[in-house]
């Protein structure tokens, strides 16, 4: 059965919180997982298992249900990318904290109340807090369901009952719709970076440049690695490879072959197009997009 680990991040640490979310990893010191079981509760997260990690709440020397109509200053949701593990690599500059989990980074709330998670997620938070940062486990995802459901609608999202995935889907398409809206605004039409065509904006993707999957959490929402393209097939072509940006700002095709006839025909009405803005802050992004995946 699929957990969520709560953890509570004080004030102090939060630089360390932003690091961790750029970095794709959460660790703890060796001392804090050695009690009341901390450590085996973090090993027990797989793959696919949330987290959520609340940053600058109240004094958590508090009776039990102290917390549950407290704000936290900051949540983030995540997903765990790799199990726990050990590895002593400098990544934080206060401490090694080499006790890890690799994670992959949904969503971020500010000012998010206890009646949004819930009482029972609150009060894992505020015993992380009373035991240095230590994961408190609850089976299932339903507080992280709850949370996405107390959240303001955004453009995408999509209905869940409350499975993982459905919900790191919601959050994910909560992520796109921010993009969405830092790059269009309240425009109605847009053109395709790609293939040039003005389109109504329902037809149009914020993509990322350099995949969402391999980019840092910086790096996903940075303007720079985000460009409007087409549903009309330009997505689907850019995304798997089979057409790139040079460093001159030129559409061009990949040389692997085994493309049919019509795919063919659809990549050569590309080719050679004239790509606006595509050096400066861009060039980094598509520079790794034609060595990484239209190679």
């Amino acid at each position: 059965m699929a957990h969520t680990g709560y953890i509570y991040v004080p004030a102090p640490s939060r630089s360390n919180l932003a690091i961790g979310i750029d970095r794709g990893v959460w660790g703890w010191r060796s001392a804090a997982l050695a009690k009341g079981g901390a450590r085996e509760a973090v090993r027990s997260l797989r793959k696919g298992d949330f987290l959520i990690l609340g940053h600058k709440g109240p004094n958590s020397r508090v009776q039990p249900g102290g917390w549950a109509e407290a704000t936290l200053r900051r949540v983030v949701v995540a997903q765990v990318t790799r199990p726990l593990y050990r590895d002593d690599e400098p990544v934080w500059p206060d401490a090694a904290y080499p006790e890890r989990l690799g994670i992959d980074v949904l969503d971020e709330e500010e000012h998010v109340s206890g009646v949004a998670l819930g009482a029972e997620a609150m009060e894992c938070l505020r015993l992380s807090a009373n035991k240095q940062g230590a994961a408190v486990l609850l089976p299932g995802a339903a507080p992280v369901a709850r949370l996405v459901a107390e959240l303001p609608p955004a453009d995408g999202s999509v209905g869940h009952e409350g499975q993982t995935n459905a919900v790191a889907q919601v959050l994910v398409r909560r992520e796109q719709a921010k993009l969405r809206r830092r790059m269009l605004g309240s425009a109605e039409q847009a053109a395709c970076t790609l293939c040039g065509r003005v389109l109504p904006v329902r037809f149009i993707r914020a993509a990322h440049i350099k995949r969402r999957a391999d980019a840092s959490g910086a790096e996903r929402l940075l303007m720079a690695n985000v460009m409007p393209v087409c549903l009309l097939g330009c997505d689907e072509l850019f995304e798997h490879g089979h057409i790139y940006v040079t460093a001159e700002g030129i559409v061009a095709r990949r040389t692997k072959s085994g493309d049919t006839p019509d795919l063919d025909g659809a990549v050569a009405a590309l080719v050679g197009r004239s790509v606006a803005d595509s050096g400066g802050h861009r060039a980094p992004f598509f520079a790794w997009h034609r060595s990484h995946v239209a190679c």
